[in-house]
């Protein structure tokens, strides 16, 4: 076994100084995992006690002020700020003086592209889009998980390996995307994770009204199965009533989810479409049994929508 004493990272010369502007569940978390890659955050923007405390708990004895004082200090900025206070933001310190020539400004918006960052270019920063795909808890667990986390990065392309290796030195795998493609890629991300907490959510609240009295241990199984499979197969995954063609099941789910949840029967349905759609494309379900399925499911509607509402 190596005996040797590893060489504390703090001890090691800093290679870039980093600031966060905007202490949210991300920045916190890409500066630590930047700072144990041996770069040195200095400097932190946080306005509500809670990021506060987050921003002292991931990065102590780094020291809070504002926006503009964070870009004095810092030779890498990371703006990690909600996707709609990002272009204003950007513009305010850039007609502000804030903003130095050579500064590699990094937002983590999964929305923009680098052009967003166009008016911190004019002023000669360097510009780069690094979005995790992840979602983050504000603890310190986030920093572990960025391990093999994918980053959709985004960057002219002169500075396309310094993006990758920031990634790289986070722990992180990058992905390029095209600056017109960002749109359609955070739909994606936003499609399968934001809506899956939606879908689990309202799954383990029907589970609890059935008397299921610990619906988390009884979905986890079967979700993580059925998260394994999508990923493996994609559609030949598809499994339950819709795609075998119960149209009877199906059904009484909605009778059920009327009488007990009508504010799920509008998602049920939506999914249910959605699902019955990519069967019949993928050939699992039989077009006889179609038919009736996508009667149930359009006799579902009526009368459904204001109670859905």
């Amino acid at each position: 076994m190596n005996t040797t004493p590893q060489p504390d990272p703090r001890d090691r010369p800093a290679r870039l100084t980093v600031g966060v502007v905007g202490a949210g569940r991300v920045g916190p978390a890409l500066a630590a995992s930047l700072q144990l890659a041996g770069h040195r955050p200095v400097a932190v923007s946080a306005v509500s006690e809670t990021s506060r405390r987050r921003a002292a708990q991931l990065l102590p004895d780094v020291p809070v002020m504002p926006p503009a004082e964070v870009l004095k200090r810092a030779d890498l900025v990371l703006l990690t700020v909600p996707d709609d206070a990002l272009p204003g933001l950007v513009t305010g310190l850039a007609d502000t003086g804030s903003v130095r020539p050579g500064q590699l400004l990094v937002h983590t918006s999964g929305r923009y592209g680098a052009r967003v960052l166009d008016p911190a270019l004019r002023a000669g920063a360097l510009p780069l889009a690094l979005h995790p795909a992840m979602t983050f808890t504000g603890t310190p667990v986030d920093v572990q998980r960025l391990a093999g986390c994918s980053f959709g990065v985004t960057a002219p392309e002169e500075l396309r390996l310094a993006a990758e290796a920031l990634v790289i030195e986070m722990g992180g795998e990058p992905e390029w995307i095209a600056e017109e493609n960002r749109p359609l890629y955070h739909a994606a991300l936003a499609l399968g994770a934001n809506h899956l907490v939606t879908l689990v959510a309202q799954s383990m609240e029907l589970l609890s009204a059935a008397g299921v009295t610990a619906p988390d241990r009884m979905l986890g199984p079967l979700l993580g199965a059925a998260l394994d499979n999508a990923l493996r197969s994609g559609d030949a995954a598809l499994t339950g009533p819709v795609a075998r063609g119960d149209a009877g099941t199906v059904a009484a789910h909605v009778t059920e989810l009327r009488r007990h949840a009508p504010q799920t029967v509008a998602g049920y349905l939506a999914m249910a479409r959605a699902t019955a759609d990519r069967a019949l494309a993928h050939g699992l379900l039989k077009p006889e049994l179609a038919e009736d399925l996508l009667g149930v499911l359009a006799d579902g509607t009526d009368g459904t929508e204001g109670d859905a509402r």
